[in-house]
């Protein structure tokens, strides 16, 4: 009488914190280990029913605060995980029905090898098929240490969307199928099927692209070249920034009698003059602030900034002196409910309208500004407001961290107050004419 039993390595972790599951298949007091391909974090398997269990948000915030949910398995994954676990069983049974049919006796070693050389051919036969999936899963892995879950996210729901369409059109999604004309019909479906606006498909298309990319530039896997051609459309974007003058409002609003929304106020004010994403507010320290700078390696681009203090940036880390952290930065979810709540109180309310397009088809609504603000807002208006002073281009990329102007220029075209600056800057200051009445002749 065989047994077969699971068990998630967690003496084994893997640098994801997750960690492999393996098989024990035990006959005539034999016993052998056979290595699955599942890996989960421990909140994620049950021992004593041995199958996967799917978190919710709320219990995976609480179970496990530091992991990213886009990156947990969703519903989906532990179905698919748990046939699997399914299939092995059955396999198992199968194998050992072989044997006794043939009667031939049987050890665990004989089992698991057997095992083993099955999944070894099935993997072969639907490595084709299924390699782009697999790929992205790969991708992720070994990008974790690279980039930030935020952005591993992305290539997670891309895997989503992509195992949707191969169900919903019947055709298999391999390296070699991502041609022109598959960016054509993805295109197609991304808008009829999955509802997305136009901005959202060209960033689910260049995600396909830089996984292209990278399969043939890193892993040398042949992919058809004419997906290069294909042009992704991007509509251009509102930039959403405070002027100089609700800054300035925001900036001296009294919120002597709210300490939540005065330490919001001074966050994201903070932003507003240094340019700093959410990510690097939070990692900020009194070591990175030296007499008259911030020297910073930014978490999202591990790029080293430079960033000039300002009156008001020193005016805020004064306020916080006797802190152990410079400034008193909240979660980020919690910190863009306070922004909004903080920017409807300074009455930033003027009328926005956000223009989205789904194919030809363009979608319209009007938002009260202050309902469109959220952290990142912050980094925008530090860009913004900086032109609009007169420093050039160059001088706030290099504060900021961008690196591509095409990303960088929507901040040169977004305000008819850049002009002025510049053409005063160039030209100097011109009084105005003073008109007389011409005397009829």
């Amino acid at each position: 009488m065989s047994t077969i039993r699971y068990v998630l390595r967690t003496d084994k972790p893997l640098k994801n914190g997750k960690s492999p599951i393996d098989l024990i298949y035990q006959v005539s007091g034999q016993r052998k280990y056979y290595r699955t391909n599942l890996k989960l974090f421990a909140e994620n398997w049950n021992q004593e029913k041995q199958n996967t269990i799917y978190l919710d948000k709320k219990t995976a915030k609480k179970l496990l605060p530091s992991i990213d949910y886009d990156l947990l398995p969703t519903v989906k994954d532990v179905q698919d995980m748990n046939i699997e676990l399914s299939q092995i069983n059955n396999s198992i049974s199968n194998i050992e029905k072989g044997f006794e049919i043939n009667k031939i006796p049987y050890s665990s070693h004989l089992v698991i090898d057997k095992l083993k050389l099955n999944y070894s051919n099935l993997t072969k036969k639907e490595e084709h098929s299924n390699m782009v999936f697999d790929f992205i899963d790969q991708f992720i892995e070994e990008s974790r240490s690279t980039k930030q879950p935020s952005s591993l996210a992305i290539y997670k729901t891309l895997k989503g969307h992509l195992v949707n369409y191969s169900k919903l059109s019947r055709k298999k999604v391999t390296f070699e199928s991502l041609d022109f004309s598959f960016f054509q019909q993805f295109q197609n479906y991304l808008i009829d099927e999955a509802k997305l606006n136009n901005t959202t498909v060209a960033k689910q298309l260049s995600t396909i692209k830089t996984i292209l990319n990278y399969a043939q530039d890193k892993h040398n896997i042949e992919v058809p070249l004419s997906y290069k051609k294909f042009s992704i459309k991007r509509n251009d974007l509102e930039v959403i920034a405070l002027s100089a003058e609700e800054f300035e409002r925001l900036y001296n609003l009294d919120l002597s009698k709210n300490k939540r929304l005065a330490e919001t106020r001074d966050v994201f004010c903070f932003a507003c003059v240094t340019g700093l994403r959410y990510s690097d507010l939070h990692q900020l320290k009194r070591e990175h602030i030296k007499a008259d700078e911030i020297k910073i390696t930014v978490k999202k681009t591990k790029q080293h900034l430079t960033i000039p203090l300002t009156s008001y940036s020193r005016s805020i880390l004064k306020r916080y002196e006797a802190m152990m952290k410079p400034i008193p930065v909240i979660s980020n979810q919690n910190m863009n409910y306070a922004v909004k709540d903080l920017c409807k109180l300074a009455e930033i309310n003027e009328p926005i309208e956000i223009v989205r397009y789904r194919g030809i088809q363009r979608e319209s609504k009007i938002y009260p500004k202050y309902k469109l603000i959220g952290v990142h807002t912050g980094r925008k208006t530090f860009c913004t407001l900086s032109l609009e002073k007169g420093m050039s281009a160059e001088q706030v990329m290099s504060i900021s961290g961008h690196s591509d102007y095409r990303s960088f220029k929507r901040y040169v075209n977004v305000t008819e107050q850049l002009k002025k600056v510049v053409m005063v800057k160039a030209w100097g200051k011109v009084k105005p004419v003073k008109t007389s009445k011409l005397k009829a002749v």
